[in-house]
């Protein structure tokens, strides 16, 4: 099997600044075994004895040193992106290299967007529903993108990979959508600090989202919230149904958004029929990652 994607991976970590050793070794481990990972994280699966001390220095060497979790949050996290914009990231023709992100990706650690051939993407086998016992379905919408994350990971994972167009990709975060998932554009510091896939995720499953309900800051909001046309709405509760958040209660027979829960994502949005709801951005929010305005205003200066 050809090693091509692991050599062009450490390449571009010694490219990389505050990329050590420790980082890439990080990265490989997470790249090349991500449903042992995954499972360790979520608790899903258990280590074996020997394995066990290692793991828990990597919890105190990623913990800020309280119950908040704002280590793993600042080494490892998603921003909330609605479906038009994930679509932009999936259909981006040329390189891109954005930087300083942090008025759209607030944390100290991994918030660039560094993308090379953006159109080499690879549909994964989901980490968080695989080691699930009942998993949501299908399984394969992990979408990795630009290299050399799709390469190494098409290389390490021949059975649960597959590579896709760009079409393709759209494909299914329009199905995901409609399943009522959320894209999450997802950025780690041992993956060389920056963006490398969006993952379509069930609140039943991600990790992320779990720990995100139990305090650990892992995402950030669309820098959007949900808004409502009173004079469209039925009261049927569609959208307080699917919220993959818990962001929305009806109240006789009205939507309540809670504008703080509210993570901007757009399912509720695309669940109503009556087009009540609608999407508006938040200024006490993290700004929206729209590639197509971030590469005009690049332009532009």
């Amino acid at each position: 099997m050809s090693k091509r994607g692991t050599r062009a991976f450490r390449r571009e970590g010694r490219r990389t600044e505050r990329y050590g050793l420790f980082d890439f070794l990080h990265g490989y481990v997470y790249g090349r075994w991500p449903y042992a990972y995954i499972g360790l994280a979520t608790g899903e699966r258990k280590p074996p004895r020997w394995l066990r001390p290692i793991v828990s220095w990597l919890g105190r060497h990623f913990s800020s040193g309280d119950e908040s979790g704002h280590g793993w949050a600042e080494a490892y996290h998603g921003k909330v992106v609605p479906t038009s914009a994930a679509e932009q990231l999936v259909r981006l023709d040329r390189p891109i290299e954005l930087r300083g992100l942090e008025q759209i990706i607030p944390f100290d650690k991994a918030h660039d967007i560094v993308m090379k051939d953006p159109d080499h993407i690879v549909a994964l086998e989901c980490p968080c529903r695989s080691v699930r016992e009942n998993p949501c379905l299908p399984l394969d919408v992990c979408l990795v993108v630009g290299e050399p994350f799709a390469s190494f990971v098409a290389e390490h994972h021949p059975q649960k990979a597959r590579r896709i167009t760009q079409d393709d990709a759209v494909e299914i975060l329009r199905q995901e959508r409609d399943r009522g998932h959320v894209h999450h554009a997802f950025f780690k510091d041992a993956m060389l600090n920056r963006f490398y896939a969006i993952c379509n995720c069930c609140s039943c499953c991600c990790g992320a989202m779990q720990a995100h309900r139990t305090g650990t800051p892992m995402l950030i909001s669309s820098g959007y919230v949900a808004s409502l046309e009173e004079e469209k709405c039925i009261g049927c509760g569609a959208c307080a149904e699917v919220c993959p958040f818990d962001a929305i209660t009806m109240i006789d027979g009205v939507p309540c958004i809670d504008r703080a829960a509210c993570m901007g994502c757009g399912v509720c949005v695309a669940a109503c029929a009556r087009d009540a709801l609608g999407l508006e951005r938040d200024p006490s929010k993290a700004m929206p990652l729209e590639m197509q305005e971030l590469l005009g205003a690049h332009v532009a200066t």
